[in-house]
């Protein structure tokens, strides 16, 4: 069945390939891109000329994440176009590199901004919708670093994925009552075949980067070199979008809580299985076992 989805940050990388994956499957896709007239309009003709020649419902939409405004908006022109909103898909991410005392905590909050509070405006604004539907998916696309190894000069963009987990993580079982799904997608480090590291941020506090460099020369480019030898040579990025179009495509309450994607193999998988085994045997011995998973009454409250 057609689905409306929304994707955050699809002018590249996963969100531009999983827009065309679930363009290709039968889906309407609202492709997320902020500066669709401006910075990124090339991504937006190159998105327009994939619809039309493969046939597809795949549409940009202006989306800053970082703006309430631009968020609300978005949201309400889906609304008006389709009538519905069946999927969001929290996508827009953005990496820096460098020795953590190196970056000013602006720096580190704008990190935040991007990959957590940027969930947080587009759930306020697409979960009324959802929970009056009583019916919905919410994909949340994570990062291996959150469990998994963890090396240096990474820091504040792991320390915000981990929070990005832990609000979908919260977010599941608080949705679950109003029939709303949560899958968290998992990826690990594609060095090759996305714009992530080559799009990278930098600290602002070069005097400090280069006072690591006396101890740690050369610790960064070893980090990015060492994460490109532990892939293999056939990873294929497109395998995140294909997952998610997969979840996309599973019934309501058959599809997995997390999916990993991580050709290097960190051990997130593990250490994730493990913890959310933990959390469900919490949920019992608390009894909220219900919040394990959407309910399936289909019954639609009044609409928002």
């Amino acid at each position: 069945m057609s689905k409306t989805i929304i994707i955050t940050g699809a002018s590249s990388g996963f969100g531009a390939m999983t827009a065309r994956e679930l363009a290709n499957a039968g889906h309407t896709v609202y492709a997320g891109i902020r500066g669709t007239t401006g910075r990124n309009a090339a991504a937006v003709r190159d998105l327009q000329e994939y619809a039309t020649t493969n046939a597809v419902d795949l549409r940009a939409l202006e989306m800053d994440v970082s703006d309430q405004v631009s968020v609300d908006d978005a949201v309400t022109h889906v609304l008006e176009n389709s009538d519905r909103i069946d999927v969001i898909i929290h996508n827009a991410g953005h990496m820096v590199l460098g020795p953590t005392e190196a970056f000013t905590p602006e720096q580190i909050a704008s990190v935040y901004d991007t990959n957590v509070l940027s969930t947080q405006r587009v759930n306020r604004a697409v979960l009324p919708h959802l929970r009056a539907q009583r019916d919905g998916l919410v994909v949340w696309v994570g990062s291996t670093s959150t469990r998994g190894g963890t090396p240096p000069y990474l820091a504040p963009y792991f320390a915000a994925k981990a929070a990005e987990d832990s609000l979908a993580v919260s977010y599941a079982a608080e949705l679950a009552r109003f029939g709303v799904d949560t899958t968290i997608i998992v990826p690990g480090s594609f060095t090759r075949g996305t714009n992530h590291f080559a799009h990278a941020g930098y600290p602002a506090d070069q005097a400090v980067a280069e006072a690591y460099e006396t101890l740690y020369a050369g610790l960064m480019e070893q980090v990015t070199a060492k994460l490109a030898e532990l892939s293999p040579p056939d990873a294929d990025p497109a395998e995140v979008a294909r997952q998610i179009t997969r979840v996309v495509d599973l019934p309501k309450g058959q599809r997995p809580f997390r999916v990993h994607i991580d050709p290097a193999n960190d051990g997130a998988e593990e250490v994730n299985a493990l913890g959310d085994r933990i959390r469900s045997q919490f949920y019992e011995r608390v009894g909220l076992t219900d919040l394990l998973s959407p309910t399936l009454d289909t019954h639609a409250a009044p609409s928002v």
